[in-house]
């Protein structure tokens, strides 16, 4: 069964060369356009298998990435390879959470024409395609902000058991510690995350929402 494909890029060459390019391989381009509202109407005139959209394009920085929405949100059936010159965590997150067919992948990408085919072939077919820079930032991002990365493993341990609502004397029979020694652990985890000691705030609370939040 052939592809059908349509491409949306408001670079004139790159969107020509990108239809040569899958066409060459065997992959039918069933129209393309250079802004995303003329994606999301070929959309719906062609009924494609996937369509490729650049994220930045008229009318405004995310263009690209509002007609994939759109276009997720009228064509399940039709996946969406968005393509990008930076990383851009949010917006591909975005994009990823969506179920079905669904990609974001780098321009310099393209370069690797059996690997750029092969990942229009997975995301026509309904899988998904996420570009190593994308997964390395994430787990980088992730890294960052992680509220609880002070905290020792025997800390974490000790306020998950906090977040399940257990008392110091309930915490040490889990560990198998002394209750002088978890209040010391406690102690250690509001410290650590940055929870002072006011009126207003139970910062034992406090550390549990962090804990949720992480």
């Amino acid at each position: 069964m052939v592809i059908r494909a349509v491409l949306a890029d408001d670079d004139v060459l790159l969107r020509e060369g990108l239809a040569g390019l899958l066409e060459r391989a065997g992959i039918e381009v069933a129209g393309t356009a250079g802004d995303g509202p003329g994606a999301v109407d070929l959309v719906a005139e062609t009924k494609p298998d996937i369509a490729i959209l650049d994220v930045r394009m008229p009318p405004d920085r995310t263009a690209g990435l509002t007609a994939a929405e759109t276009i997720r949100a009228r064509h399940p059936g039709t996946g969406v390879l968005v393509l990008s010159a930076h990383v851009a965590v949010e917006h591909a997150l975005q994009l990823l959470s969506a179920e079905g067919g669904v990609g974001y992948l780098l321009k310099n990408r393209v370069t690797d024409v059996a690997s750029f085919v092969e990942a229009v072939q997975r995301v026509a077919a309904g899988g998904s395609v996420v570009d190593p820079d994308l997964v390395r930032e994430l787990v980088n991002t992730r890294r960052r902000v992680d509220p609880l990365a002070p905290l020792s493993p025997r800390e974490r341990e000790v306020l998950a058991l906090m977040a399940e609502g257990r008392s110091n004397a309930g915490i040490a029979e889990r560990l198998w510690l002394a209750e002088g020694t978890v209040e010391k652990h406690v102690r250690s985890i509001l410290t650590k995350l940055e929870l002072p000691e006011t009126t207003a705030d139970h910062r034992r609370v406090l550390a549990v929402v962090r804990y949720l939040q992480a």
